[in-house]
């Protein structure tokens, strides 16, 4: 450096005094911003230049983050106006039982009430023998059904013979076989029947009865109806209850018999005993 100033000194020496005026001006010029940028470069400390670098960083830093700050939406995004979503509790539904107690469309309905009286429509047919009360008791009941048998057809599934048919057990066995669903059951009476086996009599005529069923019943002795005749069976007999009033209390007695007499009202109470001993099919 400074062997190029002494050469350009030299030269300006032979120059026109204006132009070494002008010339030694810009030497000085050039010394003096030389000498800065000398003594810059060599003697300022590294610790300086760090810094100005440092502070130049951090402006740049600052701006780009302003500049971020007010930058507008990118065209390719949406903006975002929908409220921030809250996560609400987890309720557990109700439980399917709890749902059929409150719904009147899923909660058991009471059975309706049986009519007060009620007279099924059945056909009436007299037994053709003595002994026959067995299967003309049972034929008139099934009739009530809409079921038809003869009594030959029904003596033979009881097994009646001249003895007649041995028992209740029998008519509620081949009744259950004519029935759809087997409704009928025996009712066995020991002896005189008690007032519990005498509701009983009365709750089971008025549900087959209301079922649209006749019951068969197996009498033994005498018994007086609500008309006053008189019926006597020492032997036994086989009747059917065909219908009910006052609510079961006087039921409607098909008599095989005699077709001169073929029907005839009785109370409950005198019809259980008549089956004393005996038994019934409902």
């Amino acid at each position: 450096m400074k062997h190029t100033l002494q050469r350009q000194l030299r030269r300006l020496a032979t120059e026109r005094p204006y132009q070494i005026a002008a010339a030694s001006a810009a030497v000085l010029v050039i010394a003096t911003t030389a000498g800065t940028l000398a003594a810059g470069a060599d003697d300022a400390p590294a610790s300086q230049h760090t810094a100005t670098t440092v502070a130049e960083m951090r402006s740049d830093t600052a701006a780009s983050r302003s500049e971020a700050r007010v930058a507008p939406p990118s065209a390719n995004t949406a903006p975002t106006t929908a409220a921030p979503t809250t996560a609400a509790p987890a309720t557990s539904a109700a439980p399917p039982a709890a749902k059929a107690k409150s719904d009147p469309d899923l909660t058991a309905k009471a059975a309706p009430k049986p009519p007060a009286t009620k007279v099924l429509d059945y056909d009436y047919q007299v037994q053709n023998t003595y002994y026959n009360c067995g299967p003309a008791a049972t034929r008139n009941a099934l009739s009530a059904a809409g079921i038809n048998r003869t009594q030959s057809q029904l003596g033979a599934e009881l097994g009646t013979t001249e003895m007649g048919t041995n028992s209740a057990l029998d008519t509620t066995r081949v009744l259950n076989a004519e029935v759809k669903g087997s409704p009928y059951q025996t009712r066995m009476f020991a002896g005189s029947p008690s007032p519990a086996q005498m509701d009983r009599l009365q709750a089971d005529v008025v549900t087959a009865i209301t079922d649209g069923r006749g019951v068969v019943a197996n009498v033994a002795g005498d018994a007086v109806d609500t008309g006053g005749g008189w019926h006597s069976y020492g032997g036994g007999h086989y009747i059917a209850v065909v219908g009910y009033k006052d609510d079961g209390r006087t039921v409607r007695i098909a008599d095989s018999a005699n077709a001169a007499y073929p029907e005839y009202w009785m109370t409950t109470i005198d019809l259980a005993n008549w089956i004393a001993t005996r038994g019934y099919s409902a």
